[in-house]
């Protein structure tokens, strides 16, 4: 008996789409972050980027447990000798993208490296409800009815 091996011909991208709205951040990027590896799939295949195209709307509503909007951090540094910033969840939520919440929690999830860099291109977060992905005919994935705990209100 032979281990299977998928190939990339092999797979077929499916589009899903997911309402962020009241979901809990890191259960909400599990999940997606399984959807874009293909884990859920019999035919996963590690180094084969074999998930499905994720988008993910009202990425401004979701919600952060406990004292998380105040207390976590996110660091980036500019480059230059003492140049590291910080800003605050809330800040991001309440700022011009607070899609990078999602985007952030995912791409920690992914290993980092070409596959890993590929698969985020397969993830697309608006903070509105709507997107332009209507002609692809995304699935709706109900996230929220997964488990109880995914929901906060």
């Amino acid at each position: 008996m032979k281990t299977y091996s998928a190939k990339p011909a092999d797979i077929e991208k499916k589009w899903v789409v997911i309402d962020a709205s009241g979901l809990v951040v890191g259960r909400l990027a599990t999940i997606i972050a399984m959807r874009l590896k293909g884990k859920h799939r019999p035919i996963y295949t590690p180094h084969v980027d074999c998930g499905d195209n994720v988008v993910v709307v009202n990425a401004e509503k979701v919600v952060l447990t406990g004292r998380k909007l105040d207390q976590k951090v996110y660091y980036h540094h500019t480059g230059f000798p003492g140049g590291i910033k910080e800003r605050s969840a809330k800040f991001i939520l309440e700022g011009r993208f607070p899609e990078r919440i999602i985007e952030k929690a995912v791409e920690r999830m992914l290993a980092r490296g070409p596959l890993g860099r590929k698969i985020m291109g397969n993830l697309r977060v608006y903070k509105g409800p709507s997107h332009p992905h209507e002609a692809q005919q995304p699935v709706a994935l109900d996230v929220a009815s997964l488990n109880r705990k995914n929901v906060r209100n």
